[in-house]
């Protein structure tokens, strides 16, 4: 089988920043164990497979472990592609996904994503993840994912993982974020899940869904500018709006071609 086949750098204005992601167009769904392995065979964090449904584009993520519930930068890749590469012809579409409809409207070279806020509340770290970190957070809160929060920008510049400790946790569909104040943006981050064949997700649209209620209520404020700090680094505009948030970014085409599954 043929399948056409685009690789996306997301959240970023340059080739070879952001997060990198496949987006592979559908007929109808295959099944999900070639879907899977398509992900693992093209070794980027997220592959997007979607089909189109009517006025709306059922949407579905796989990293090169498991189907993820939601990611952002392969949602705003697939946007790009439908919109850049694809001859869609609208600049909104709705995505149908198990996160439920997703709206992303392109404008002015941004990509916008209406995305379910997801407010951490307190908790407490599994000592696991405790001990895999060289430098002790502030504040553990937790959504989907653990929000683990540092004193400064350095801190989660420096921050380093064990992953002989972080690796005996199971979060599913989780993962651990890390987060400060911004020295030239509002706040930083960066996200690790254990048990992944890619430790550290370069951007991670997700994660924002519980980052920008928290830090719009601990700034005051809700439009901000956001940075996730790996080594892509990746640049996110952020709107807190009640129970929704919205995510915008820029994207780049990496490649395009075919892939063949016999």
């Amino acid at each position: 089988m043929k399948l056409e086949r685009y690789q996306v750098d997301a959240f970023t204005d340059k080739i070879f920043g952001g997060n990198p992601a496949c987006v592979v167009p559908l007929q109808e769904w295959l099944p999900d164990d070639l879907l899977l392995n398509i992900a693992k065979e093209n070794a980027v964090p997220e592959t997007a497979f979607f089909v189109h449904k009517g006025e709306k584009i059922h949407l579905r993520w796989f990293t090169p472990d498991i189907e993820m519930d939601l990611c952002g930068h392969a949602t705003l890749a697939t946007a790009h592609c439908l919109f850049t590469m694809l001859n869609y012809g609208k600049s909104r579409m709705i995505f149908e996904t198990l996160s439920g409809d997703l709206e992303v409207v392109a404008s002015d070279g941004y990509y916008f994503l209406d995305f379910p806020s997801r407010m951490p509340i307190a908790s407490v770290l599994p000592e696991p993840i405790r001990r895999a970190l060289n430098i002790e957070p502030l504040e553990v809160l937790k959504a989907r994912d653990y929000v683990l929060v540092f004193d400064s920008e350095n801190d989660i510049r420096n921050i380093e993982i064990n992953r002989l400790y972080f690796d005996l946790v199971n979060l599913g569909h989780g993962g651990v974020i890390v987060t400060a104040r911004g020295i030239d943006c509002d706040f930083v981050s960066r996200f690790f899940t254990p048990q992944s064949t890619i430790l550290e997700d370069p951007v991670t649209g997700s994660a924002h869904c519980s980052l920008i209620p928290f830090w719009a209520q601990r700034l005051g404020k809700n439009e901000m500018f956001a940075m996730q700090l790996s080594d892509r680094v990746g640049k996110l505009k952020c709107l807190n709006k009640a129970d929704r948030v919205i995510i915008s970014g820029q994207a780049r085409t990496y490649s395009a071609g075919w892939l063949y599954t016999e």
